[in-house]
This record gives structure tokens, sequence and C-alpha cells, in this order.
């Protein structure tokens, strides 16, 4: 719903303040077109009557950034040998995102020597897509481009797609060694066959070529690197496992670890400065569903920075209420490894918060006795794309807007 002017009022929001400083605040926050215009006690002054939301009993938080997220990929080719259309798929991922709370989404566009759904025509259909729906969409969709260092076919795209502005951030992917590895099984090397849409013997072809090119890897993403200082496109490297690896990418720029495996790599990326990004999916299953590390124990010892949808879009919600239910910090500061820190890691100093000025971007939760939340509305610059409680809005009576 597009709204000129918007007043909510009654809720308990945190909100940041001219110094930078986050606190809790029961002031009424009013926005205008998709910016907020002031965060005050008193009603809304403008001549135009704005549309009210009734946020009683409700927690009003700043709209969620999400940095990593593949989920996206399922609405593209949910079953093997299903694919389906770009914009069918993006639209659901639109609705899907803000019925999460996600006004932000940087989609994990994963570049790969394998192909298919990770390949070129993929990749350009992504592209291409979210360009195309800019306009329409409820949510910032984004690109994450997530780039396999052995392909060395696609560094030329690379390199286009950075230069043109079309990659917001970038991650350099080292998965050859282990899919190498599970291969070997015929039950998984079916599964990566289907996902890259070709037979099993195709894709063994496929990965020798790859291997055997490891030597041109550095070069690749060297050049890669260089092309994103060059561009301001903040960088991660995926998957950390030792001190040499994190090492070896922050002598190149790369100041984001997404996903350390291991707590050498962890503790590399904290002595080194970096930002790091976990896993939200890891905190409501109590710990990786593939033996890694715990994200809730990297919150616990303060080496967590931001918290990623990764796989599963409600995740992002749910888990800074278990963190905080936990008592392994507060609300606000969990709410910041959704928020503020992603958008700071993009560049993105327009959101992430409530403050006077910035993008209005912001969801209303409910919240029960037990810690659990229950998304009842979505502000995405300005309109409300999502609504569970129709009555809490108020709209203006057709006189007043006539006068």
């Amino acid at each position: 719903m597009s709204v000129r002017n918007l007043l909510i009022q009654g809720g308990t929001s945190l909100v940041q303040n001219a110094q930078g400083e986050t606190n809790w605040s029961t002031k009424a926050i009013a926005t205008s077109h998709a910016c907020i215009d002031s965060i005050t006690a008193s009603s809304n002054d403008s001549a135009r009557p704005p549309t009210m939301f009734d946020a009683g009993g409700l927690l009003v938080l700043p709209g969620m950034v999400d940095i990593h997220g593949d989920a996206f990929e399922r609405q593209l080719q949910p079953r093997p040998d299903t694919f389906f259309s770009h914009d069918i798929a993006l639209a659901d991922t639109d609705r899907q995102l803000v019925a999460n709370g996600i006004t932000t989404a940087c989609h994990g566009l994963t570049y790969s020597w394998e192909g298919g759904l990770r390949g070129r025509e993929s990749a350009i259909a992504l592209l291409e897509q979210v360009a195309r729906q800019r306009k329409t969409a409820h949510v910032d969709h984004r690109i994450h481009l997530r780039f396999e260092n052995h392909h060395i076919d696609g560094l030329a795209d690379g390199l286009q797609w950075i230069h043109q502005g079309r990659i917001d951030f970038f991650a350099f992917n080292e998965h050859l060694p282990t899919i190498a590895e599970k291969s070997l099984s015929p039950e998984k090397l079916a599964v990566y066959s289907e996902r890259a849409r070709c037979d099993t013997n195709t894709y063994l072809r496929r990965l020798k070529k790859a291997q055997e090119r490891a030597d041109q890897v550095p070069y690749v993403i060297a050049t890669l690197a260089k092309a994103c200082i060059t561009r301001g496109v903040p960088m991660a490297s995926h998957e950390d496992q030792t001190f040499l690896q994190r090492e070896r990418y922050q002598e190149l720029g790369v100041n984001i670890s997404e996903f350390p495996l291991t707590q050498e790599a962890l503790l590399t990326a904290m002595g080194l400065g970096n930002q790091v990004v976990m896993g939200a999916p890891n905190v409501l299953l109590g710990g990786s569903h593939c033996g890694n590390l715990a994200t809730e124990d990297a919150v616990k010892s303060g080496m967590c920075d931001m918290l990623a949808s990764d796989y599963y879009y409600p995740a992002m919600l749910h888990a800074p209420f278990k963190l905080a239910h936990m008592g392994l910090c507060t609300l606000a500061q969990a709410w910041c490894l959704v928020a503020q820190n992603p958008a700071r890691a993009l560049g993105l100093e327009d959101r992430g918060h409530i403050r006077n000025g910035g993008r209005a971007d912001m969801i209303m939760v409910e919240v029960s006795a037990a810690g659990t939340a229950r998304l009842v509305a979505t502000i995405a610059a300005g309109k409300i794309a999502y609504c569970a409680d129709p009555a809490r809005l108020h709209m203006p009576h057709p006189y007043e807007l006539a006068a």
C-alpha cells in the first residue's frame, strides 16, 4: 500500500539519535514518502492527514538487511529437472522477504564452472530481472556475486558486471575441493549434475577442466579483488578454514569473513579487525547442520558482526529474539546483527536504523512471553508492504483528503 504520509504510534521503537546512540523510545514516528520525517512525542503536523498505524503492544524495529541469501534458488529450481522463469520466481521471493521483515536483500548469485542453475545464462537472467523489477518490487533487491575461484572462464563476466555497477557485494568461493570429494559418491554426483542441468559424465568433465586450470586461480582472485576495490564493492571470503587463507584475502583488501569454518579462521578474522558473517538458521537449529561453528558461541564471545538468512529467510527475524531470550546479548545488540551492521558493511548508511532523515524501512513485531516473535507489518521505503493486522491501520477520512 503506497501512502504519502504515515504515522506510527503506540509502539516501543528502537531508534537512533543524532549522536548515533540507539535507545528504546515510545515516541511516534512520522514518514514522508520513502523517508522518516520525524520521531516526536507530538502528532503529525502535516497539512495532509497521515495514515495512522496503531503499534500498541508492538516493537518497532529497523527493517532487516540480508547480506547473504540464496533461498531464491528454490523458487527457480524447486525440484530436480524443473525450472521456472525469473520474473515469477523473483516476484514470489519479493513477497517472501517482506513477509519475513527483510527490506533489503542481497541475493547470493553463485557463478560457477558447474553451469546450469549457477551458470552464465541463469546469472544474466537474474541480473536482468533484478534490474527490471526494481521499480515494482517492495524490497530493495541487490546482487551478492558469489564467484567460484576456479571459474576461469567467468573472469571476464565478473569484471564486466563489477565495472557496470551491477554487483553490490562480492564473495570468493572455494567449493571445488569439497565438490570433488563428494562427487565420488554416485548419489551426490547425481545431485550436482541435476543442479548443473547435465548428465554425470558432462559434470565430471567440467570438474576435471576446472581442476586442471588451478594454476590460474591466484590471478583470477587478485584481478577481481582489484576491480572491486576500484569500484568500491565490499568483499568477503567464504568459509575460511586457516590463518593463511584469511590473511591472504586480507592482503587483497577482502575484509569480511563469511561463515568461517574453524575457530582458527574465526580468531584470525577477529585479530585482523575483519567483520564476520554467520548464519541465522544456525541459531534456530542450535548449531550448524553440517558440523561447523555454532553461531551462538560466536555471538556470546563477541565474534559475530552480522547474521544472514543464508538458505532460510524466516531465520533472520527469529534468531535475534532467540539470542536475546537466551541472554547471550540484548535485543538491541542482536538487532544490530541483522540491520545496522550489514547495512554499514554494504555502505548503505541510510538504513539499518530508525532515525530522522533515514530510509523508512521498519517492521512491527509482537513478542510473546516466551520470547518468540510474530511479524505484524513491514514498511519498506515508506510503503506498507505487508500487514497481518489491517485493523491497526486507520486511513484519513475522505473529507480530510479533499480539504
